[in-house]
């Protein structure tokens, strides 16, 4: 892996002038801080557009309710002998 203190030190050199010249008082995000709002806003507006996508294809049916939990379930699905059988049943 390359040595990266040279770039860093390289880079210090040419930042550290810049912040020497930002007034005390006033100091705001300037272009690069709305460019970093702007790309994490384009990221979210995707993200939410392909999650409504991928919810509008999932298609949910509820079950009917159970008048006595899950021992009916069970019993409704070895009547109609739906279902994965049971390991016991092989």
């Amino acid at each position: 892996m390359p040595d990266m203190s040279a770039s860093v030190s390289l880079a210090m050199t040419h930042l550290v002038p810049l912040a020497q010249e930002v007034d005390k008082n006033k100091v705001t995000p300037g272009v690069l801080g709305f460019i970093v709002f702007a790309v994490m806003a384009l990221a979210v507006w995707g993200l939410m557009k392909s999650m409504n996508k991928h919810m509008g294809k999932v298609s949910f049916e509820e079950a009917p309710p159970a008048e006595h939990g899950a021992a009916a379930a069970t019993a409704a699905t070895a009547a109609t002998g739906k279902g994965k059988p049971s390991p016991a049943q092989g």
